[in-house]
């Protein structure tokens, strides 16, 4: 049987995507992406855990990021996990888990006063972002699980 590498985040841009072009002219961007759980302790109180994860985007779909995100921007993405490992300067061997994404949706609202990151679904490649609010709170509480 094969195997299944997929994931699916939304969460906020830790800063602004950082564009660089390799040999060949291949674009390849590159941000922090942060993904916030909200649910309730044992005594009621909320906390919230975040994780970070590097995602890495390619080509036309790395463009498009550095042209429309920005620092905090909330977007959804798709893609497979991918660890890279290298050695060192002091020849200690690195692993680096990242999100190779192949699916970009931008679900900041739109503005429409003309701001700089009013964008149309043209000029986005036909990629839109729906008008909706995301609460991480939404998910499920710990008394709704089955077991």
């Amino acid at each position: 049987m094969r195997g299944v590498n997929r994931v699916m985040l939304i969460g906020n841009l830790g800063r602004d995507p950082d564009l660089q072009y390799l040999e060949g002219n291949i674009a390849v961007a590159k941000f922090p992406l942060a993904t916030t759980e909200t649910f309730k302790d044992k005594t009621g109180n909320l906390v919230s855990q975040t994780e970070w994860h590097t995602v890495v985007l390619w080509r036309g779909l790395a463009e498009l990021a550095q042209k429309y995100l920005h620092k905090g921007s909330l977007v959804f993405i798709e893609g497979r996990l991918r660890t890279r490992t290298w050695e060192d300067k002091d020849k200690n061997r690195r692993f680096s888990t990242e999100i190779v994404g192949d699916n970009l949706v931008m679900l900041d609202k739109r503005k429409e006063n003309g701001d700089s990151h009013h964008t149309d679904s043209h000029d986005m490649g036909n990629i839109t972002a729906p008008d909706i609010s995301y609460d991480p709170g939404m998910g499920p509480s710990k008394e709704d699980l089955p077991f």
